[in-house]
């Protein structure tokens, strides 16, 4: 049988299975289609109320699926292990299945759609034996929203249907604002075996469908995340003008309480959450500057009727790393898991049932469990009681710093785009782009340098184009210039492109500038340059502060140390010009000549 040509063949309910849901009968022949194809003992329709999520918690912590946790200090909050071989997204398992191999693209892995649909429907044959079907109806963004998509994810896991009832917005209204259309993501999870040389997940994105076999954690099974939320919207937004983007929105409210909103893409190690929640120094919240959390991960944006871009966060949650989170780092993100948080991968304290990882406090419990399940002393083992990519996901409600404007339908103006990466040179703290499509140069070239706890190998440059490298649903070179078309779209009304770097180091290593609540600082100036209230000097890159423009106030850091990271050394950024150079090469034909100009412009300006 074709399982993706609809159906109109009747089966009789399975054994335990609830009523139907939804009359959508694109919805109602793709669901029979896949039991036939998973065969599952039951199926039950996700509506979304908390007394069928609370008889599923119960259940899985029955079967071992999760550990209920202490309820006076954690209230609502349960432990999940993944298999040991199964802990992190696979981006060498992670397939864009476009009809054509050139639409995927050089950054992509590519299968034949027809080959790939074969082979995973070979290995979900009958996975769901002696298992639930659970149906999980979810909006991505606020239902009803314009800015909003509707997806249904198939699975067989407990642990993925409480994932997506943090991270989405599930239930039966879901149903109600699709109706009779044909404009939904279809999404089918399948744990089968957890085999690792099985496992595989596919994006296809002309027939809006995903399909993820082999694995439980939650970067490669909860579907609405990067799946759909990134790398089939992404294709959507593409055909549909609009943007979704890995980025973070954040609104910063001055002492006027006026609220500005920046979004924000940063590839990981370069503290994007942090900044999502950031809180301003002491000095600034005396004033009375507050920042609002709207999202800090994904931004879906469209250019409103006033000819602006506006942006909504689709996620309804945070799906956070938890080592190195704390009081210290990042207190809101913290404070948001003490409540109906989900943590993954982590270390069980046995001593009052809570949860420990490297980084939170310098206390690790001497009677623990590992994330393995074996035995654990902090105090005495060489081994990691969390693994390094142990997760929490957390409802966004929970953040202290949640902002008002998080579940409006119609979303946040966008004053400024801010691109970011990790180099200890040559970038300087924060420059300006000199128009849009130099902001898409910008944001194209972004970079990070590898650090020796990464992968042995220190400083080698990694392009990450906006962040998007591991996210982008189709050709980079078409990415870029679906980019170029909303600039001109959006004309004088697109917001200002920045670039900033946290990460400049000095001789012996150390990072020069402070970083986290710090960065309101930089943040201040962006904003100031898009209101324009505030000059720049004009250098081969871009537009750079003066130093004095930046607000050093009750902060011990010299306007000489500012200077030095505000230099743009044309040496250092006539050898990056021809990586960037060299980088462009695998983008052949696609590559937007307005990029092409742009790398001249500035092989021209430094040449002078």
């Amino acid at each position: 049988m074709d399982y993706n040509k609809a159906s109109n063949v009747h089966f009789k309910p399975v054994k335990g299975e609830t009523i139907e849901m939804t009359q959508n009968k694109s919805v109602l022949n793709w669901i029979e289609n896949m039991k036939e194809l998973v065969t599952p003992d039951n199926v039950v329709w996700i509506t979304g109320e908390e007394s069928q999520l609370e008889d599923l918690r119960k259940e899985a912590c029955t079967t071992g699926e999760m550990i209920k946790l202490n309820e006076e200090k954690l209230p609502g909050c349960y432990l999940h292990r993944t298999a040991v071989n199964d802990v992190a997204r696979v981006e060498d398992r992670t397939f864009i299945c476009s009809r054509k191999e050139e639409d995927a693209g050089p950054t992509n892995h590519w299968m034949d759609p027809e080959k790939a649909y074969k082979m995973l429907y070979d290995i979900a044959r009958g996975s769901y034996k002696g298992r639930t079907m659970y149906v999980i109806p979810y909006s991505m963004g606020p239902v009803g929203s314009h800015f909003s998509k509707v997806g249904v994810e198939l699975t067989d896991s407990i642990y993925v249907v409480l994932n997506m009832a943090i991270m989405t917005r599930v239930g039966d209204k879901v149903w109600e604002a699709l109706g009779d259309s044909n404009d939904w993501v279809r999404g089918l999870h399948c744990k089968c075996q957890i085999d690792a040389e099985k496992r595989y997940i596919c994006h296809f994105p002309e027939d809006n469908t995903i399909i993820s076999v082999n694995s439980g954690y939650g970067g490669n099974v909860l579907l609405g995340k990067k799946c759909f939320a990134l790398r089939i919207a992404s294709f959507q937004g593409k055909n549909e003008g609009w943007m979704a983007e890995h980025m973070l929105i954040l609104g910063v409210e001055n002492p006027k309480g006026e609220v500005k909103y920046i979004t924000a893409a940063f590839p990981s190690a370069c503290g994007k959450t942090n900044l999502a929640m950031l809180i301003p120094p002491e000095g600034y919240r005396a004033k009375g500057y507050r920042v609002w959390t709207v999202g800090d991960d994904i931004a879906w944006m469209r250019i409103g009727p006033d000819g602006r871009l506006w942006a909504i966060n689709p996620e309804n949650g945070f799906f956070g790393v938890a080592p190195g989170t704390n009081e210290k780092s990042n207190p809101n993100a913290l404070h948001t898991t003490r409540q109906g948080t989900i943590f993954t991968n982590v270390a069980l304290n046995t001593d009052d049932n809570t949860v420990w990882w490297e980084g939170l406090d310098k206390n690790p419990p001497e009677h623990a469990i590992d994330w393995k399940g074996n035995p654990w002393n902090g105090k005495t083992s060489t081994e990691k009681g969390a693994h390094p990519n142990s997760r929490f996901t957390a409802p966004a409600k929970n953040c202290p710093c949640i902002s008002s404007e998080f579940e409006n339908g119609a979303g946040v103006p966008i004053s400024a785009i801010v691109i970011g990466g990790r180099r200890a040179q040559p970038t300087p703290l924060v420059y300006q782009s000199r128009d849009w499509n130099n902001g898409v140069f910008v944001g194209s070239i972004m970079s990070s340098e590898t650090t020796a706890a990464a992968t042995g190998a220190v400083g080698v440059v990694r392009r990450d184009p906006m962040a998007m490298l591991p996210f982008c649903g189709y050709h980079m070179g078409d990415y870029f210039n679906h980019w170029i078309e909303m600039g001109q779209k959006l004309g004088d009304k697109a917001p200002k492109i920045f670039n900033v770097n946290w990460f400049r180091l000095d001789d012996e290593g150390h990072f020069i500038w402070p970083g986290f609540g710090d960065n309101l600082r930089v943040l201040e100036w962006i904003l100031k340059r898009c209101e324009g209230k505030v000059g720049a000097e004009e250098t081969s890159i871009g537009y750079v502060p003066k130093a004095e423009d930046i607000n050093l106030e009750g902060l011990d850091f010299s306007l000489d140390t500012l200077k030095s990271i505000l230099a743009v050394d044309n040496a250092q950024w006539t050898k990056e010009a021809e990586g960037i150079e060299e980088f462009y090469k695998k983008f052949g034909d696609k590559l937007p000549a307005e990029l092409k100009d742009q790398l001249e412009g500035l092989k021209a300006r430094l040449a002078k």
